[in-house]
Order: C-alpha cells, then sequence, then structure tokens
C-alpha cells in the first residue's frame, strides 16, 4: 500500500470523486483507509450513559485504498508513489517533480 497516515489523497471514484482530505488510519490488511471528511455516513445513536447525548451522528468509513491517489505537498498534483533509495533507506518520491513525500 503506497498510502500512509498524515496524507493528503484526492478520491478517484465513487460519490466523492475529487474530494481531498488527509488519511486518519490505515489497514493494510483490508486495502482501506478512513479520510478526513470523505466516504461519510450518518448514523442514528441512542444516549448510552446520563448525559450523554444521541441523535444522528456522521462518522467517516472506510474507502478502499485503490479509489485514493497521493497528493504531492510540493506540486499540489495527484500522483503515483515511486521510490528510491537515498542513503540506504527507501524514500517515496513524487513523480512529477521529483520531491519527497
Amino acid at each position: 500500500m503506497n498510502i500512509k497516515t498524515n496524507d493528503t489523497v484526492v478520491v478517484l471514484s465513487g460519490k466523492d470523486k475529487g474530494k481531498q482530505g488527509k488519511v486518519m488510519s490505515v489497514d493494510p490488511k483490508s486495502g482501506k483507509a478512513i479520510v478526513e471528511k470523505v466516504n461519510v455516513a450518518t448514523k442514528h445513536q441512542k444516549p448510552r450513559r446520563q448525559g450523554e447525548e444521541g441523535g444522528i451522528i456522521s462518522k467517516e468509513t472506510p474507502i478502499y485504498a485503490s479509489k485514493l491517489m497521493t497528493v504531492c505537498p510540493k506540486c499540489g498534483k495527484p500522483t503515483r508513489v515511486a521510490h528510491k533509495v537515498e542513503d540506504g533507506k527507501k524514500v517515496r518520491v513524487c513523480k512529477h517533480c521529483g520531491a519527497e513525500i
């Protein structure tokens, strides 16, 4: 998986196509990621404890990582991630401008 937590990504397909957001968490086993303000579902929730509020709650749901593309922090374009070895470390690199992601 080329997407990591705290990356900025753009959605490639589905109801949220074109939206950008920050990756909050990643699950490599299922190949899904939770992105801020993307793929939001509403949930009716009862109050469970005294003083807790119930009502309709909005929550981000996981989205397949194959529908996401990393946005380069330098050039601002969605890009496929390339890998380079620098000083014995594997580094993620933008294919457009060559900047480190």
